[in-house]
Parts: structure tokens; C-alpha cells; sequence
């Protein structure tokens, strides 16, 4: 089952005061980003939480769920703790800080044309 997009939406609106949030849609399911940073991913429509100290101490009854087969474990944050956006936020905040930021993706080489060149004489 995929992630329905007003799920999404709701989360965005909830964790709105964590920094600039936005979504990306991947492979069915979305990545969630505070800051150009990957903080949680949305599967199933549950939310799962990066894995950092902060997030656990924050949160400090952890239930630990696989976003997909084969992942590695993620906080499960359960649809109850949802509709609180000022703790969801605070908790997206604090996770956050402890990621490290993107690497700079390096730009696009064009390539040159190749013409004819004129012998040389």
C-alpha cells in the first residue's frame, strides 16, 4: 500500500516550525527533508524517524520499525503523536541538528563537442 499524498501534506503542515520542510516522492513512498537534510521517510503512511541520540533521548519510549524490507532500523512515530505539531516539530528539530548536512553534488560536466579539425600543415 502506498503512501497516500494528504498524509504527507499533514505531516509537512505538523512539522512546519522544525525549518524549511519539504518532501520528495521516492519509489512510491516520500523522504522527508528539514533543511536539505533526509530527517524521516513516509511508508505505508507511517512515519519513520531517523535513528540519532538526540531523537532518542527526546523521545525516550522508542519503538523501532523497518521503513521497507531490508532497511535499517528507524523510530516509528505512531499516528497518535501526529496531531501534536509543536512536539513533532520539536523532535524533527532536535534529530536534524545531529545529521549531517548533503554533500555538494559536484556540477554537471558538459561535454565539448568534437568538430573536425583542420589538418595541419
Amino acid at each position: 500500500m502506498a503512501t497516500q499524498p494528504n498524509t504527507v501534506n499533514f505531516l509537512l503542515e505538523q512539522m512546519a516550525s522544525a525549518g524549511e520542510m519539504k518532501a520528495r516522492k521516492m519509489f512510491g513512498e516520500y523522504a522527508l527533508y528539514c533543511d536539505e537534510r533526509v530527517v524521516a521517510l513516509v511508508c505505508d503512511d507511517k512515519l519513520f524517524l531517523k535513528p540519532t541520540k538526540a531523537g532518542k533521548a527526546f523521545l525516550s519510549d522508542v519503538i523501532e520499525g523497518l521503513p521497507y524490507p531490508g532497511a535499517k532500523p528507524y523510530f516509528l512515530i505512531t499516528g497518535d503523536k501526529w496531531d501534536d505539531g509543536d512536539w513533532l516539530s520539536m523532535l524533527v528539530r532536535v534529530s536534524a541538528r545531529e545529521l549531517p548536512q548533503p554533500a555538494k553534488k559536484a556540477p554537471r560536466r558538459v561535454p565539448r563537442k568534437r568538430g573536425r579539425s583542420s589538418p595541419k600543415r
